[in-house]
């Protein structure tokens, strides 16, 4: 139903592991994700904790949906000395390429205890259906 538009997140990561996340207010960090479909409806959850309904952007543009979070720094006094900062601070970004299959104007997203949710209902059209079979009024018989 989705499709990764990013090969090299695994490796973002690692070497945001390795090396720290800088904070730079700029650069884009991926977000943990998961995806899965229940019933008539697709629905993937984002981890952003620590950002405020505020500072989450969601598009989405034909069949790409965009999510981007930012999170600020805590400390708002230029007086307050950090002594420890662990907590990746900036811009947070997903892109992900949706399937025609699924409704894009029609989805819901619910932000709780630090994870956004998205439900992206299946379109009429790709939802199985039967096929009824007409039968001809007349019928005849094929002599062979």
């Amino acid at each position: 139903m989705l499709m990764r538009t990013d090969p090299f997140r695994e490796l973002d990561r690692l070497t945001q592991q390795v090396l720290g996340t800088t904070g730079t207010w700029s650069r884009p960090s991926t977000m943990p994700m998961d995806a899965y479909r229940d019933g008539d409806v697709y629905v993937i959850a984002l981890d952003i904790p620590g950002v405020s309904t505020d500072a989450i952007d969601i598009d989405v543009e034909r069949n790409m949906l965009t999510v981007k979070a930012e999170r600020r720094p805590t400390a708002k006094d230029d007086k307050i000395q950090m002594e420890l900062s662990e907590r990746p601070l900036g811009v947070f970004s997903r892109q992900l390429v949706l399937a025609d299959t699924l409704d894009t104007e029609h989805i819901e997203a619910d932000y709780e205890a630090g994870v956004l949710t998205l439900r992206i209902p299946i379109a009429e059209r790709a939802k199985p259906r039967k096929i009824a079979i007409g039968g001809s009024a007349q019928r005849r018989q094929i002599s062979g």
